[in-house]
């Protein structure tokens, strides 16, 4: 073999091997089978239920709506003309499809430099300083998913002038998110996994 074959070969193998699992589980109607199949998500999940309160289960449906646990997850593209490729409909990026803006204020006011929104933990840290924002900007509660969702996705400010009353869908998918929460909450309460 020659020289310049064997190194192509060692540098596609080595490609191969770095990066992060950015595929989505299987199964994500079931909160158990998730924990099992990423068994480096409930760490982080309880890593930030611990540093922001914000439970499990609410991190989960909220990352379930947002990025279907894919962890480079982008917004679809926006087209001119129906063929001409304009930029993405927004930056959201990641798990938590957060924001450049918003992510750029997470990573200043937590000292987090490094944080990226592909990698879980970073991700669900992000949302825990969300919440926890929201909470106290908006006074909801850190365990409800629906109201926290609609913050979540209407912004701070957004969500106190009521801008999701005018949205049907978005009422109907935090409805969904509440529900998921629950959901999750139930089948995390019997499974190893989650423990």
């Amino acid at each position: 073999m020659s020289r310049v074959l064997r190194a192509m070969v060692i540098v596609l193998a080595v490609a191969s091997c770095g990066g992060g699992n950015n595929s989505a589980p299987r199964n994500l109607d079931d909160a158990c089978s998730i924990l099992k199949q990423r068994p480096q998500y409930i760490k982080a999940f309880r890593a930030t239920e611990r540093r922001w309160g914000v439970p499990v289960h609410v991190q989960m449906a909220t990352i379930y709506q947002e990025s279907k646990f894919v962890g480079n997850a982008r917004t679809p593209l926006r087209y001119s003309l129906g063929v001409i490729p304009m930029g993405r409909q927004s930056s959201a990026y990641g798990y938590s499809q957060a924001l450049d803006g918003t992510w750029d204020e997470y990573r200043r006011e937590t000292g987090k430099r490094s944080a990226k929104r592909d990698r879980i933990r970073d991700a669900t840290d992000f949302m825990g300083w969300y919440m926890n924002k929201t909470r106290d900007r908006n006074g909801i509660a850190l365990t409800d998913a629906r109201n926290q969702y609609l913050a979540y996705h209407e912004g701070h400010t957004g969500f106190a002038r009521g801008s999701y009353n005018s949205k049907a869908w978005l009422l109907r998918v935090a409805s969904e998110v509440g529900t998921r929460s629950l959901t999750y909450q139930a089948q995390l309460s019997r499974c190893r996994a989650a423990r």
